[in-house]
């Protein structure tokens, strides 16, 4: 079993005014140290493509995705039947793409970056659990705005999940907006509303930018489930 060096991560969630229409609840701040504890729900068959971001010093490195199932690593720019990982090192990222995802799939997963001081320095990790009725699911797995204007997403949890704590997360920085806080700020872009009902959350961005464009995700507790958003320049 290779051993590695875990990086910590830190999580800064920041506060967002109440909006006074409908029922949008405010948004809070909160922080985490230490890697994150994640689990990716998916449909069997279903695919899904995770970001795995790196420091910009990493850029010339060595990178893969490892699998704890039968201990193996795949390179970046590899492309396979149902596994592409794809390096962008202009966004200082890779990308692990896993198609037609069956019950042998479940198990843990690390992004990897070599390095001199660590051979095996894991920047991002999860596990993967395929579901026929996911604890978390996406209405869609990548939406897209223009500049100023807003996007809206949907994300769906199981009846065991209601109680949850439900995010809205930005990969590239792991900043967090969560539900039902009470700190608020008059220069809000993104907004929440749980219609637990429907076991659902439905995430708001408004005034949107072209820096907006990125990977996020939603999660409840502890599960999770990624969506790209893009942002087209105004003409």
């Amino acid at each position: 079993m290779v051993s590695y060096a875990k990086t910590n991560i830190f999580y800064i969630s920041v506060g967002f005014w109440l909006s006074s229409v409908g029922f949008w609840l405010s948004l809070g701040v909160e922080s985490y140290s230490g890697g994150p504890n994640h689990t990716l729900t998916i449909y069997p068959g279903g695919s899904v493509t995770i970001p795995c971001y790196y420091d910009k010093k990493y850029t010339q490195q060595k990178k893969s995705w490892y699998s704890e199932i039968d201990q193996t690593h795949t390179y970046t720019n590899t492309t396979e039947q149902n596994l592409s990982v794809i390096d962008h090192p202009d966004q200082s990222l890779f990308t692990v793409t896993m198609r037609n995802l069956q019950n042998k799939h479940n198990g843990d997963y690390y992004c990897v970056v070599e390095t001199r001081e660590q051979p095996s320095n894991t920047i991002y990790e999860l596990y993967l659990k395929i579901q026929s009725a996911p604890d978390v699911s996406l209405m869609n797995s990548s939406v897209s705005g223009h500049e100023g204007g807003d996007i809206s997403v949907q994300c769906l949890y199981s009846s065991g999940y209601q109680n949850k704590v439900k995010q809205w997360c930005r990969y590239k920085d792991q900043s967090c907006y969560t539900v039902g806080r009470t700190d608020t700020s008059q220069n809000s872009s993104v907004q929440i509303r749980d219609d637990d009902g429907r076991r659902s959350f439905t995430v708001l961005m408004t005034g949107l930018r072209r820096t907006d464009s990125g990977w996020y995700f939603c999660s409840v507790g502890d599960a999770m489930n990624p969506v790209y958003l893009t942002v087209i320049e105004e003409v």
